[in-house]
């Protein structure tokens, strides 16, 4: 199955091409430029430089969440418009589950985390078998107190990946918590590891395709704050 993938739910947007669990192409910008600007135009180019024509995609995959409110509403909309243009079907994926795909060569436990400001991370725990990260837990939003005192007692040394692997491998190293973190080719999230994650999984309509934020935007808290007092 040829599967166009995207990932843009934090600072690195990236766009994959794969056959099944073969990668053909991958592009990946850094550059700090809006994904609204970088996102299509990427998409663009890795079908024209592999001669792959829109027609021949079977599937359209997305990083769904946790990540940037911005960055997902952006992926989101690019795969919704695609496949409905297609009239192709899409899937949506963990945006940490996709991320923890950088620790397969590493083996052992998988940290996957993701700043999420207010000293707390997006996070989610995963073991790799077979070749394959196996979810420990479910897609969180913790503090990184909590999450020190939970690695500290798991078997394992976590690899961090993720952009938030710098703000969490500061604080466990104060807290004297062990743990291995991915080299920078490894650390961000990307586009490929969207296209492993979606295999196996249920595919969607343009339509059911939705974003999952586990938690409000700051705009929405305050706005139930101005209620609340009301």
């Amino acid at each position: 199955m040829l599967t166009l993938a995207f990932e843009s739910s934090a600072k690195a947007a990236s766009v994959a091409l794969c056959d099944g669990d073969r990668l053909i192409s991958q592009v990946i910008q850094c550059s700090g430029l809006t994904h609204s600007r970088t996102l299509l135009p990427m998409a663009e180019d890795l079908l024209k430089n592999t001669e792959t024509d829109m027609k021949q995609i079977d599937c359209f995959a997305v990083a769904q969440g946790p990540g940037s409110f911005t960055g997902i509403r952006i992926g989101i909309a690019t795969v919704k418009g695609l496949a409905w243009a297609a009239e192709k079907p899409c899937i949506g994926v963990s945006t940490l589950a996709a991320m923890a795909w950088n620790g397969v060569s590493s083996g052992g436990l998988v940290c996957a985390v993701m700043d999420a400001r207010r000293n707390e991370v997006y996070n989610a725990l995963f073991r790799i078998e077979d070749g394959h990260p196996v979810r420990l837990c479910a897609d969180r939003a913790v503090s990184l107190s909590l999450l020190a005192d939970e690695l500290r007692k798991t078997d394992g040394c976590p690899f961090l990946v993720g952009d938030g692997a710098e703000l969490t491998a500061a604080f466990l190293e104060k807290e004297n918590v062990a743990f291995r973190s991915a080299p920078d080719n490894l650390r961000w999230q990307s586009a490929w590891g969207v296209a492993m994650e979606a295999m196996g999984k249920e595919q969607l309509s343009s339509q059911e395709l939705l974003p999952v934020y586990l938690r409000l935007s700051q705009a929405e808290r305050e706005r139930q704050m101005r209620l609340h007092k009301e």
